[in-house]
């Protein structure tokens, strides 16, 4: 991204009241009591507060249940995790020699699955392994030799451990995709069919996409065997959240105009765009300067340093998070209350994904986009 590129984006599609009425009053067929899941599921599920399951969860979870192959287009934030792991970890609990297998596109992603289902999976003794980068091969390669049965992971390091033989996949016979459409955004999508390609023909696959495409029809296709299709998508993510600009000369003035904006009393958990891990870092330390509760992700940070300042951003120790849009890909943080595009994403696609993290689960949210006069 070179310095000074001029925005291309008219900055009146920036500006937009929510329009909450456009999500779906979903009639659900169950709640999670009658799903015929094994009773330690049930008592974690009780345990955490759940009792209704959200559209994508009812519909998916039944089908899983059944043994069927699912394809789910569904925005971030409808809970599609706790929708394949149940039946996933289900069939774990039930059927010893069961494997499966869980891809994601992002480090951060992949952390949150696992952290979901051990909450689920609480006290059943279900062995696993978290494959991402810039974690120790080492411990990832002692995990493996334990024969876990649930994986998960990202493609790069799913495929290097299949390269090394430390990963075997003949014997796994559930396999999910979350986030489709971003592994295909980020490059991942000749890793993923390679991946795939391990699987025994005999598999229960479940596919998640926020889209759908050529590209991604054909691979599954070639990979799953008589899927049902759920689509739960009524709008996008972004019609909850309250849309405007805000226009400032120099940077004096922008981040002048970003610490108004900050110290309001309704922004109580922030996140906060920038264009480059430089611009990223130096503008968290500002922040933090300026005596905000702040801390920044981005590529030029390894593993444990991102997953801190999410985790430390998801437990509330800190209110503004500062980040690239590839570092904040798979970011699921349930109570974020502002969006602030200091830098102007490059694409209108990218600009619904940021503001979409404000409006998550039905919550109404706000997003401001910084605008150069």
């Amino acid at each position: 991204r070179r310095k000074g590129k001029k925005q291309l984006i008219d900055p009146a599609r920036f500006v937009k009241a929510a329009d909450p009425g456009q999500s779906s009053d979903y009639a659900h067929n169950n709640e999670f009591a009658d799903f015929a899941i094994h009773p330690l599921l049930k008592a974690n599920i009780t345990a955490k507060g759940y009792v209704v399951p959200s559209e994508i969860q009812d519909k998916t979870i039944s089908l899983g249940l059944e043994g069927r192959s699912v394809i789910g287009i569904a925005n971030t934030g409808t809970g599609k995790t706790a929708a394949f792991a149940l039946p996933i970890l289900n069939k774990l609990m039930r059927s010893p020699s069961s494997q499966a297998l869980i891809i994601a596109p992002t480090r951060e992603l992949a952390v949150q699955i696992e952290e979901q289902c051990k909450i689920l999976a609480k006290s059943s003794g279900l062995s696993g392994a978290l494959l991402i980068g810039g974690t120790p091969m080492g411990r990832q390669i002692t995990a493996l030799k334990h024969s876990p049965r649930l994986v998960i992971g990202t493609p790069g390091r799913i495929k290097d451990h299949l390269k090394q033989g430390t990963l075997r996949l003949d014997a796994c016979d559930m396999v999910v995709l979350d986030e489709v459409d971003r592994m295909l955004d980020m490059g991942f999508i000749n890793d993923v069919r390679e991946i795939l390609g391990k699987l025994p023909s005999e598999h229960q696959a479940f596919f998640f996409s926020a889209t759908m495409s050529r590209e991604i029809e054909n691979i599954i296709d070639t990979f799953s065997k008589d899927p049902v299709t759920i689509n739960v998508k009524v709008g996008e993510t972004s019609e909850n959240v309250n849309q405007d600009v805000v226009y400032y000369s120099g940077k004096t003035e922008k981040i002048d105009t970003l610490h108004s904006l900050l110290i309001r009393d309704d922004v109580t958990k922030a996140l906060v765009f920038g264009s480059t891990k430089y611009g990223v870092e130096r503008l968290s330390k500002e922040l933090v300067a300026r005596g905000f509760k702040a801390d920044a992700i981005h590529g030029g940070k390894n593993q444990g340093q991102r997953q801190r300042a999410l985790d430390s951003f998801r437990d509330n120790r800190i209110k503004i998070l500062v980040a690239t849009d590839v570092a904040a890909r798979g970011i699921d943080v349930k109570d974020i209350t502002w969006v602030v595009n200091y830098d102007v994403p490059q694409t209108y696609d990218d600009y619904v994904h940021r503001i979409g993290r404000a409006g998550r689960s039905g919550r109404p949210g706000d997003a401001i986009t910084f605008v150069e006069k």
